[in-house]
């Protein structure tokens, strides 16, 4: 990456983060530490400090499915749940987001702690504790797995409906060419006629017409990704006629093959065209690059100081954020960008 423009700080611009998976928020040190202490040895591609980069393949996928399920494994107690979300929040406080929205599959950890239910509690528990403790807002996406069955969606469907405010949204995830998406169209039924944000993945490592499926079966809020929209003009004119937010995340779409650099990403083409965009870190423990890096790679593609702050302005618009925070952060990205900018070469304070 080319170094990046001189401009004002962006840990201090207030933001949402939309798009963050539980398992892959996990900070390197605490994959180790808890792989130490249950006796594991952990794979070189997990403890390199190297971004995983795969083809853009089923092989590919593959290879990076291994390495998430090898960590996830670790996570095999309350207390390591409750570790890994704290410091995800913790995390994202220190680059300024003042919201965060962290998907989880409870069933991953359900067998660990007594059920779907008391693994969604803890989260949901800890979400609260850690908002408390920080003042991140904080709001759950339950998500189920395209690898398993559809009625195992309605499952977690339901759970998610019945858990209350904090749950704000219900996705979709894992490998977009696995299973058929209108098979899941009947949990997203169940989850948005209570009133939760649709937010499935779609768009990534599957085309234009893989968006328009998504789109026609699942009716979603948000698109997990969404960057292929950028391929076919009277797709990503439908999505943001429609309104629909695409959560975009340049360094996952980078590492898994779908560009080839971060810096590559449709992201002008697809503000140009009047997307709302949500810039994401998806799993930084395996693509090595958190939210703050999204910005980055944005800045240095050409966003000013002024399309930058549209940028997370429209991040905290697409949140499910209770109003006074989005107020709140709207305020301050007002603020941010009043400020001075820094005058190049001059000493820091």
């Amino acid at each position: 990456m080319s170094p990046s423009p001189v401009g004002r700080d962006l840990a201090a611009l207030p933001k949402a983060h939309l798009h963050l998976h539980f398992t892959g928020s996990m900070r390197p040190s605490t994959l180790q530490d808890l792989a130490r202490e249950r006796g594991r040895r952990l794979p070189r591609s997990l403890t390199d400090d190297v971004a995983l980069q795969v083809e853009p393949t089923r092989r590919g996928w593959f290879r990076f499915q291994r390495q998430y399920d090898t960590a996830r494994a670790v996570v095999d107690s309350e207390s390591a749940m409750r570790r890994i979300l704290h410091e995800a929040v913790l995390d994202d406080l220190a680059e300024g987001s003042g919201r965060l929205e962290l998907q989880v599959d409870p069933t991953s950890y359900a067998p660990f702690v007594g059920g779907l239910t008391p693994a969604l509690e803890i989260v949901l528990d800890q979400a609260a504790l850690s908002e408390q403790e920080t003042g991140v807002s904080v709001g759950i996406v339950v998500a189920a797995s395209r690898t398993r069955h559809p009625l195992d969606a309605r499952t977690l469907a339901r759970l998610a409906v019945r858990s209350g405010g904090r749950v704000i949204g219900f996705g979709l995830s894992n490998d977009e060419r696995a299973g058929s998406t209108a098979e899941f169209a009947p949990a997203f039924r169940i989850a948005r006629e209570a009133g939760l944000l649709a937010v499935p993945h779609g768009g990534e490592l599957l085309g234009p017409a893989h968006v328009t499926e998504v789109v026609e079966a699942l009716h979603p809020h948000r698109l997990g990704h969404g960057v292929r929209a950028a391929e076919d003009p009277a797709v990503l004119e439908r999505v943001v006629a429609a309104g629909i937010g695409l959560e975009v995340c340049p360094a996952s779409n980078a590492s898994l093959g779908v560009v080839q650099e971060p810096e590559d990403v449709p992201l002008r083409q697809l503000v140009d065209a009047g997307a709302q965009i949500a810039l994401g870190a998806d799993d930084p423990l395996l693509f090595g690059s958190r939210l703050l890096d999204q910005y980055e790679t944005a800045r240095s593609i050409g966003f000013d100081d002024a399309g930058l702050a549209e940028l997370t302005a429209s991040s905290i618009r697409l949140s499910a954020a209770p109003e006074d925070v989005r107020e709140r952060l709207l305020d301050g990205v007002a603020a941010w960008l009043a400020a001075p900018p820094p005058v190049p070469g001059a000493a820091p304070d």
